[in-house]
């Protein structure tokens, strides 16, 4: 990798731009929005657009307080751009792919040299959930970027002797985008910021001067950026739709969300598999080096601070989702950079034994997908054994998903790269072996979005998305019965009328109706609804029963 610092910066980046435009931005379109989160996000931007009302977050047309505005506008632009559709839902996370790995490099080049930076965004876009996540219409791309820029830029403040100027400028930056982080999810931007700080001040035996001049900076800065749209909400009078979001917040760090519980090391085991490869080599980042500078060590300490830190706190809080860890990935990437970098410097030796752990699990992950091919073949014989008791599972797995017989392949070729980076490590080319790992994760990875997921989707949700979008030119009612979701509202692309009188669930099931109201419950509730109400059953398919109730039965 000599020749990378002989490269002009503008070229590198450019090559960046073009690299992370051809990964994260075809086929976006090419799978249903999964629920809950995406399709949460793309029909609360629909709504905005289909309302008018810009200013205030809707579901079902009604105030809507789980999360702040930010992404929604940028999907609204999006959809504005694009028309309302998957490609438009998922196009702003794209972007944030693209941003991500351009600031990696930056960094990255800052703290050592164009070879690390370039390293690092290898290292990030070769690990399989966040290249996941960049493909995704989720909220926490942009949320996790912009909390790690607001503590770069305060890295940037308290590491460095720089000058009054150069610090107002890392304080206002670092304000800015913790701000953006509270506008796009919440304040739990600001409590992950706080806790870093408070957690590596503490170890760090309190070795800060702070002007206090620059902390009424950043509290200006911080409360304007980030307050904006609820002091707006407050003076527009709605003052519940901000109370009724902070105790949402509370709620979701106290208790359990319903269907999302788990284990104290779910996100240790999230991480672990879920940032193959990075993860494992992130583990050779804890030897300690001398030959860093002093700010390349203040940033290493920051990058072990902040993913303790995210790590412990969402493994404390009662909801378990796979991507509140996700701001994860940086310090974890960075530390597998790190090590990789030492590495290819001759500073730090590759083990063996931690070279076959990275392919020990690499080779899990290929033969997952292998099986998953094996069992779409033997599903009756999965289904007659009765191993799984979840009728409604059963069901799932009786889609009519269409398989072509080659999907095994990419985990094949998982395991064959896999295979070439022993061959390279027996050879002492190490750098080729490990770049080999990398390379094989982004193709399976690259693969398994464009040709396995849309065949999970095929299992877990499709037919009941495709019964929302036969009535989307239809006037009607369209509800779910048992458990949630809104995809209905999206797919059925619901329409906002004026003053309209929003019907709950009980009163399109007993109360008097205008026009036709379509039911959606889950083969495990069938008979919960069927024998209680004046229900008209469709059909049934794939776990899913779908029932509706015409006007003339009032």
């Amino acid at each position: 990798m000599a020749f990378v610092n002989k490269v002009k910066d503008k070229y590198l980046q450019f090559g960046i731009i073009i690299f992370a435009a051809l990964l994260f931005i075809p086929f976006l379109g090419s799978v249903n929005l999964f629920d809950w989160d995406e399709i949460n996000f793309a029909e609360a931007a629909r709504e905005m657009i289909t309302s008018n009302d810009y200013l205030t977050v809707q579901i079902n047309y009604q105030p809507f307080w789980e999360k702040p505005p930010l992404f929604i506008w940028m999907q609204v632009l999006s959809m504005k751009v694009f028309g309302v559709n998957e490609f438009a839902a998922r196009f702003p996370n794209a972007i944030c792919g693209i941003v991500t790995l351009l600031v990696l490099f930056n960094i990255g080049e800052k703290v050592y040299n164009k070879k690390f930076g370039l390293v690092w965004v290898i290292t990030y876009c070769c690990s399989i959930l966040p290249f996941f996540y960049f493909k995704s219409g989720i909220i926490d791309p942009w949320f996790n970027l912009f909390i790690f820029l607001g503590i770069y830029f305060f890295i940037q403040y308290s590491g460095n002797n720089a000058s009054k100027i150069n610090n107002a400028k890392n304080i206002i930056f670092s304000a800015l985008f913790i701000g953006l982080g509270i506008m796009t999810k919440g304040p739990v931007a600001f409590l992950i910021f706080a806790l870093a700080c408070v957690i590596f001040y503490f170890f760090n035996h309190f070795k800060l001067k702070i002007r206090i001049t620059d902390l009424f900076l950043y509290l200006i800065v911080l409360c304007f950026v980030g307050g904006f749209w609820f002091i707006i909400q407050i003076i527009n009078g709605n003052f519940q739709t901000v109370y009724d979001f902070i105790i949402y917040q509370v709620r979701l760090l106290t208790t359990e969300d319903a269907g999302h519980g788990g284990i104290f090391l779910y996100h240790f085991i999230v991480l672990l598999f879920g940032v193959f490869p990075a993860s494992i080599f992130a583990i050779g980042s804890f030897y300690s080096n001398s030959n860093d500078s002093d700010f390349s060590k203040y940033l290493k300490k920051w990058m072990l601070v902040l993913f303790w830190v995210v790590l412990i706190l969402f493994s404390l809080v009662k909801t378990k989702i796979i991507h509140y860890s996700s701001l994860c990935y940086f310090p974890l990437t960075f530390l597998a950079s790190y090590f990789i970098y030492k590495v290819i410097n001759n500073e730090i030796k590759l083990k063996k034994i931690h070279f076959y752990i990275v392919i020990a699990f690499g080779t899990l992950w290929g033969i997952l997908v292998v099986l998953l091919q094996l069992a779409s073949h033997f599903k009756s014989q999965i289904i007659n054994s009765n191993l799984i008791k979840d009728e409604f599972a059963v069901e799932n797995i009786k889609a009519g998903v269409h398989w072509t017989g080659y999907e095994f392949l990419i985990g094949l070729i998982l395991i064959i790269g896999l295979i070439i980076s022993v061959v390279l490590f027996k050879k002492q080319k190490i750098i080729q072996s490990i770049f080999t790992v990398f390379i094989s994760s982004l193709i399976f990875t690259f693969l398994t979005m464009l040709f396995i997921v849309p065949r999970i989707e095929g299992y877990s949700q499709n037919s009941a998305i495709e019964f929302y979008k036969k009535l989307k030119d239809e006037d009607c009612y369209v509800q779910t019965l048992g458990f949630k979701s809104y995809a209905h509202l999206f797919y059925s692309e619901k329409k906002y009328y004026r003053n309209e009188v929003i019907l709950n669930t009980d009163s399109l099931l007993n109360g008097k109706i205008e026009k036709p109201a379509y039911f959606v419950t889950k083969i495990t509730k069938k008979n919960d609804y069927f024998n209680k109400y004046n229900l008209n059953e469709i059909y049934e398919k794939n776990g899913f029963v779908f029932f509706v109730r015409n006007p003339s039965g009032n």
